[in-house]
């Protein structure tokens, strides 16, 4: 008997506990809406951040909860877009496809190396070394950190630049978050056809001394434009898209061949 009555009250303490907290988990339960857990279904789950959100289950929550734009998915597309709407009881019309785009073209044959690097083979490893080796210290760097990125077999290095196959890309933003000279851009293939295949901010004798096809400023595309749609700023052409009439002058114009009209 001197251990059956411990064992009771530890047995009934046991059983109070374990009511109350049921009651406790009941009483102050988060409600979670069935919508979210539905669009996160919906979603590509590439979980890539491009929708501003830290994954698929962060976007959802914020649609159903937070009035996020439902068109943000750039991987999901239209398909995602749709079924998001249905979801939401909402017509919702896709983005505009995303498109990535290299402001770089300094190939083997027109940029040089400084120096051999036998370091960690990675952009990131490679900029830390006086910011690369090769002789435009803006450039593409071409040890693949953007290709290692790409789940989708998007990228491809030919003579030393990397090439996209854009039918492929799922618009995921990776590429760009890991290129250390920020080359890579991600703009809608809508009326944005003219590119500046360059990033260089080298002053005109510099940057002839480091790429051959390098900006030099010489502002020959920003007097031939008719829309006021090039500029130059900091030695380097910069396009005004909303102004842009692929009419394709500048391409013409450019001596140094940095400027490409994408068909």
């Amino acid at each position: 008997m001197t251990y059956v009555y411990p064992i009771l009250i530890f047995a009934a303490m046991g059983i109070v506990f374990g009511v109350l907290l049921v009651v406790i988990s009941k009483v102050f339960a988060v409600k979670t809406d069935s919508r979210v857990k539905e669009i996160t279904a919906a979603l590509p789950g590439a979980n890539c951040g491009a929708c501003g959100y830290a994954g698929c289950a962060d976007y959802a929550d914020a649609i159903v909860n937070k009035g996020a734009a439902m068109s943000a998915c750039l991987p999901g597309g239209g398909g995602a877009a749709t079924a998001i709407g249905e979801i939401m009881g909402i017509s919702v019309s896709a983005a505009a496809k995303q498109v990535p785009v290299l402001h770089c073209n300094g190939t083997c044959t027109v940029t040089k190396q400084r120096f051999h690097y036998d370091g960690i083979q990675t952009c990131a490893g490679a900029k830390r070394f006086y910011g690369g080796n090769g002789t435009c210290a803006w450039g593409c760097l071409g040890y693949g950190d953007c290709a290692a990125a790409c789940e989708n077999d998007v990228i491809s290095f030919v003579d030393g630049v990397l090439h996209f196959a854009i039918e492929k890309c799922v618009s995921c933003n990776k590429c760009v978050n890991v290129c250390p000279n920020n080359l890579i851009e991600m703009r809608p293939d809508t009326k944005r056809k003219v590119d500046i295949l360059c990033s260089s901010q080298d002053k005109g004798k510099v940057a002839m001394q480091t790429c051959q096809n390098s900006c030099i400023g010489c502002m020959k595309c920003k007097k031939v434009c008719k829309f006021d749609a090039v500029h130059v700023v900091n030695v380097h052409a910069e396009i005004n898209y909303t102004k842009c009439k692929n009419c394709g002058l500048c391409v013409k114009e450019c001596p140094r061949g940095c400027i490409s009209l994408r068909k």
